[in-house]
């Protein structure tokens, strides 16, 4: 049965559509389990039912016309029970329903396991015996195994629109679909698509067309003859090495380009109007496919000789492509994996939002649409980014979606609040220079989460006290290397020059996790868990020392440097840290006679463990800082980025609260400064809270600063502290956040919340 299944999703794998994807579902069962029929029933939300969307032994024409309620039949009892139902007699039961189109009367003994993705029921899948057969519990785990498979596979069909355009193969109109990412820097944008392709990747080349056909010929003929050239070329350089056999793979790749082949595929395709790149990528992986669905091992490893082959093709004909020049003026930039490399060629002022297939709120894309203020939205997983070129597209990065091909009332409402939202920020722009006080005469400070020259400026723009958190990463990211000690003490110099004689606080280099050097490449199994942080520095001295140099020189004649140790876990390693610390300290100061002062130097509380050594952490440190982020992450055992579990992360889950109330508390029994800064801390919501439970320093990204002053100057800190009471009573985070939202809302308060949740 393992074999069985694996060939099965080996094939539905390689498969060109949904609909052979269901093709190949009911033929491969049915052959497996030996069995007269198999089928698969698919939820249509238009009519509310079940619809035979494929059969392999029910009468072909009535695919598509049998519809089942979720109470119809025995289909609709699988589905509205959604568990398996297993009848040697299904003519017996109840709810048998006989339909004459699809040739059932036939079949005796029924097996249906129902199709479930994220606790909802998409469809049935159903096998039927002639005869009186009770399917045994290895034939029954089989068909529960393929449906959970298939699942995964109509979900992302039901995203993409495949799904829609099966069950609706008439509608000619394309309907707006919403497709769910991570949210990642706020704002709203309407605008083109212009899809960034990446170098030489067959799945990243977007279906273009174009009216020059000629010119698309010329250029692939061109590519096809300097691949050939190579290929020759290789060949020959491998006489004496490889046998005569192997070397005859060689002549196969040149016959594979000729035009009687792949090549007379792929010139067919431009005659129809599609660009020479469009045409070969998906010439290429329907070859692709092809081999990969193939019995025979040798030749399913032919694939990635296809595709090798493929790539070269590409990139001479992205080598001869004449670069873009002409830009929408609000464009949307969408890409498979974004990063600030994709700017190279585009003009930023024409850039309205950024959206990525691949990535997270930590990616550096996603730092950068912060900083710049671009709306942003990471991880959209299902998005069919490669047909998107020239739509139009909503990209709402409060909530994490892109809308594509929206509806005018859609269009409208979006531009109304992309109005108030304009207004809404000219309104904050007066708060700028007005001390940051609560109602009843309570300071907060507030601070910015920054690492670009870009976010800096904004940041002093909007009147940020200070610097709570700065990624000392950034520079590190930049490089194909690791950067020098100068150049380090360059950048850092910069900012903390731009901020003097407000203190910058310098996270030391946090990477792992989500977070990967290109030139320090970090595999684990559970990157969250494993090698990152601090952990990675006190491993590596050579670097740690070398960057600790750098920011202790920087600050030389300023003094207004704070170093941060992110993901302190216990009192060893943060006294080792110390230690390293004091090392460089004294080298400067005592050995190379710079006029230094001792930096402060202070923890990051984001991982459990801290949590409940609070005490022993604060008195070893000058300031603690929490990371709500990862502490929220830890806590919950929710990775935020992780859009199957993204809905349980929130940062008002009554146990992540009681974490902050505990380090809060902890803190100030040991008279040690603390601030935060996660996302909490610019979250509107999150900032009262925060403020209740006793934090008076909150750092946040520039373009949250202005909302959460004003919100905190128009409430009062005993109105919080009430609030506070109230929602450490309740059993779950959408009750607290429901409770502060009321509680909150006023009329002149409403426009701070737009998008605001934490998740």
């Amino acid at each position: 049965m393992l074999e069985s299944l694996r060939n099965i999703v080996q094939q539905v794998n390689a498969a060109k559509d949904f609909g052979e994807v269901l093709r190949l579902i009911v033929q491969l069962v049915k052959e497996v389990m030996d069995t007269g029929m198999c089928s698969v029933y698919l939820y249509s939300p238009s009519t509310n039912s079940y619809v035979l969307m494929a059969t392999d032994g029910l009468n072909p024409n009535s695919v598509g016309k049998v519809h089942l309620s979720s109470r119809e039949g025995l289909v609709g009892l699988v589905a509205s029970r959604a568990e398996p139902i297993n009848l040697e007699e299904a003519e017996a039961h109840p709810n048998f329903a006989f339909f004459p189109e699809t040739g059932e009367e036939r079949f005796r003994s029924f097996l249906g396991a129902p199709i479930i993705h994220h606790r909802k029921v998409l469809g049935v899948l159903v096998v039927q015996q002639q005869d009186r057969r009770r399917f045994d519990e290895s034939e029954e785990s089989f068909l529960v195994t393929v449906s959970a498979q298939l699942a995964g596979v109509i979900a992302h069909a039901d995203a993409t629109g495949e799904l829609d355009q099966l069950l609706n193969p008439q509608q000619a109109v394309i309907h707006e679909r919403i497709y769910p990412g991570v949210a990642s820097a706020p704002g709203v944008a309407i605008g083109t698509v212009v899809v960034i392709s990446s170098p030489a990747d067959l799945k990243a080349v977007p279906m273009r067309k174009v009216s020059d056909t000629d010119a698309e010929l010329a250029l692939f003929r061109h590519a096809m003859e300097q691949t050939k050239t190579d290929i020759r070329a290789l060949d020959q350089t491998m006489v004496n090495k490889l046998s005569e056999e192997e070397r005859a793979l060689f002549d196969v790749y040149v016959r594979m380009l000729d035009d009687h082949s792949m090549g007379g595929e792929v010139l067919s395709l431009i005659r129809e109007g599609f660009c020479a790149q469009s045409a070969w990528s998906q010439v290429v992986l329907g070859h692709i496919r092809l081999f990969k669905s193939m019995q025979d091992a040798y030749l399913r490893e032919r694939a990635s000789d296809v595709e090798d082959l493929g790539r070269r093709v590409l990139a001479y004909l992205q080598q001869s492509e004449v670069k873009r020049t002409v830009f929408p003026e609000r464009m949307v930039m969408i890409g498979e994996e974004l990063s600030a490399a994709s700017f190279a060629d585009v003009p930023l002022e024409n850039v309205a939002a950024i959206v990525s297939v691949k990535g997270s709120r930590n990616s550096h894309m996603a730092i950068l649409g912060r900083a710049i203020g671009i709306p942003t939205v990471m991880g959209v997983i299902d998005l069919p980014w490669g047909r998107l070129d020239g739509e139009e597209v909503i990209v709402d990065g409060h909530t994490g979606q892109v809308i594509v091909s929206p509806r005018d009332e859609l269009l409208q409402a979006y531009t109304q609040q992309i109005y108030e939202e304009k207004l809404l920020a000219a309104d904050l722009e007066k708060l700028t220079d007005k001390p940051c006080v609560t109602a009843d005469g309570h300071h907060v400070s507030l601070w910015v989460n920054t690492g670009l020259r870009l976010d800096s400026m904004l940041s002093l723009d909007r009147g940020a006290e200070g610097v709570g958190l700065y990624r000392t990463e950034i520079p590190f990211l930049m490089l194909d290397r690791f950067p020098s000690e100068e150049e380090q003490r360059k950048a850092y110099r910069e900012h903390l020059e731009m901020f003097a004689p407000r203190t910058v606080t310098m996270r030391t280099l946090d990477i792992g996790g989500d977070k990967d050097l290109p030139y320090f490449p970090i595999e684990e199994e559970n990157p969250f868990l494993g090698w990152r942080g601090i952990r990675i520095c006190l491993d590596h001295p050579e670097i740690f020392l070398v960057q600790l140099r750098a920011m202790m020189r920087a600050s030389e004649g300023l003094n207004n440097l704070s170093i941060l140790l992110p993901m302190i876990s216990n009192v060893p390693e943060l006294e080792s840290a110390l230690q390293l610390i004091y090392q460089v300290y004294d080298e400067l100061t005592e050995e190379e006679g710079y006029q230094i002062e001792m930096p402060n130097v202070g923890a990051m509380i984001e991982v459990p463990a801290a949590v409940y050594q609070i005490r022993e952490l604060a008195r070893r440190v000058d300031f603690l800082s929490v990371g709500t982020n990862d502490l929220t992450q830890y806590l919950l055992a929710v990775d935020r980025n992780n859009p199957r579990v993204a809905d349980l992360y929130h940062a008002c889950h009554p146990s992540v609260l009681r974490a902050l109330l505990a380090i809060s508390e902890g803190a100030r029994g040991e008279c040690t400064p603390v601030s935060v800064c996660g996302e909490m801390a610019g979250d509107p919501i999150g900032a009262v809270l925060l403020m209740a439970l006793g934090f008076r320093v909150l750092s946040m990204s520039a373009t949250n600063l202005l909302k959460v002053k004003a919100i905190l100057r128009q409430v009062s800190l005993v109105e919080a502290t009430k609030l506070l009471e109230e929602v450490m009573l309740m059993p779950d985070a959408d009750s607290v956040w429901r409770h502060m939202e009321k509680a909150l809302k006023k009329p002149d308060l409403a426009a701070l919340f737009r998008g605001t949740a934490m998740h």
